[in-house]
């Protein structure tokens, strides 16, 4: 069985790496951070990830514009992105006209459940044909 890939997109170094080692550490999925959200659609496109965080408050290209190009394109467009923002309080973290959010700073918990709600910690192996 394979682990499940989660891509976290967030310019600030730190707030990946916390989000990278909950979902490593006691979630025990791959995960892969990029903190540069110009490079995130190639980063995704060759990573294949199974859900992507993704900040929403990005200088140089936001969250919304990074979705949209993810959406774009035909390896990722099913791909669920949920994003995190410190632009939400906790009460409003959730799902909303079919948009996943997360508020900063992060509920380890519920990261963890939005995350395992979206896609097994293991998948199965691809069978050889």
């Amino acid at each position: 069985m394979a682990k499940s890939k989660i891509l976290v997109v967030d310019d600030d170094p730190k707030l990946s790496r916390l989000v990278a080692t909950i979902l490593d550490r006691v979630g025990g999925y791959d995960v892969f951070e990029e903190n540069r959200p110009f490079a995130a659609l190639a980063t995704a496109r060759q990573y294949r990830p199974d859900v992507v965080l993704l900040d929403v408050d990005m200088p140089g290209k936001d969250g919304g514009a990074v979705a949209r190009e993810l959406n774009g394109d035909a390896l990722l467009a099913k791909v669920p992105v949920v994003f995190v923002t410190s632009l939400i309080s906790k009460s409003e973290s959730g799902t909303h006209n079919g948009v996943r959010y997360l508020s900063k700073p992060i509920d380890p918990n519920l990261l963890l459940s939005t995350v395992r709600s979206l896609c097994p910690r293991f998948k199965p192996e691809p069978q050889a044909v």
